[in-house]
């Protein structure tokens, strides 16, 4: 590990204050991700600075967007998975949220990880961001909201800007959402996961394990957006041009499992009563 200064914020400004001040400083919440990876010397920031202790990114609650007639689930940066999987506001709102939380990892990792460092960080086979593509999320930073689909670019990499921050998230309320999972065993990263959100006016299919980051699956929505049932999906195929085909495992491999845990994840979301438009 490269030698590093730490720095513990006590406020957002004044983590964003050190972040612009130090070019090569890196932002810490969990860490589940980046003090591995100082470990093993793959980046070497000149600060660390810690976010854990900044309030104001803690928390969830169902708020009503000014202006739009519904409500959106917000979930602060700093909440932890261990929090999100065992709120009561989160499995009421969207309990698919709350059930994918509690698949992450492990237990110690949910009790250490968060969701802003987790969607920040777009891990390839982390399982936020199929829920926050799926639900059409707003991720909101210090600087702008952006939205779901311009946020998450490629591996690793996310439209945030040097410096920005992630300070939560906004998830509109569906009529109702899925997530199946097929786990690596011994990490518990999703080899394939898929999450499925159900709106009045659109479907979304968003799959996260398989490629070089999470994506939505075009073709699935179409077929259930004209009909939202298992028989819809009989004629749908997973185009394997778009999947990586390595010692990991084949492109026609992550394609089955893409296909059969969509139909998984259908079968759990029909399985569920419709709710009430928010």
């Amino acid at each position: 590990m490269y030698e590093t200064i730490y720095l513990r914020a006590a406020t957002l400004d004044q983590a964003l204050a050190w972040l612009g001040e130090h070019e090569d400083a890196r932002p810490l919440s969990g860490g589940m991700t980046l003090i591995p990876t100082l470990k093993q010397r793959l980046a070497a920031p000149s600060h660390l600075i810690d976010l854990t202790r900044i309030q104001t990114m803690r928390g969830v609650s169902v708020e009503r967007v000014a202006g739009v007639e519904r409500s959106v689930l917000r979930v602060g940066a700093l909440t932890k998975h261990a929090e999100v999987a065992a709120s009561p506001v989160v499995a009421a709102a969207i309990p698919a949220l709350s059930q994918l939380a509690n698949l992450i990892a492990d237990p110690q990792v949910r009790n250490r990880g968060t969701m802003g460092g987790s969607v920040a960080n777009n891990d390839p086979a982390a399982d936020y961001p199929s829920a926050v593509l799926a639900l059409n999320a707003q991720v909101i930073t210090s600087q702008r909201r952006i939205a779901a689909d311009d946020f998450f670019v490629d591996t690793f990499e996310t439209a945030l800007e040097p410096g920005e921050i992630v300070i939560g998230v906004e998830y509109p309320l569906p009529l109702r959402a899925a997530y199946a999972k097929f786990r690596q065993p011994a990490s518990g990263y999703a080899v394939v996961g898929v999450f499925i959100a159900q709106f009045a006016d659109a479907v979304r299919v968003a799959v996260t394990g398989a490629g070089a980051s999470v994506f939505r699956w075009h073709d699935a929505e179409a077929a259930l957006q004209a009909e939202l049932s298992e028989a819809a999906l009989a004629g749908v195929k997973m185009d394997t041009g778009v999947l990586p085909d390595d010692a990991n495992g084949s492109c026609a491999y992550r394609a089955h499992l893409i296909e059969t845990y969509t139909r998984r994840s259908l079968q759990a979301l029909l399985a569920q009563p419709l709710a009430d438009a928010a």
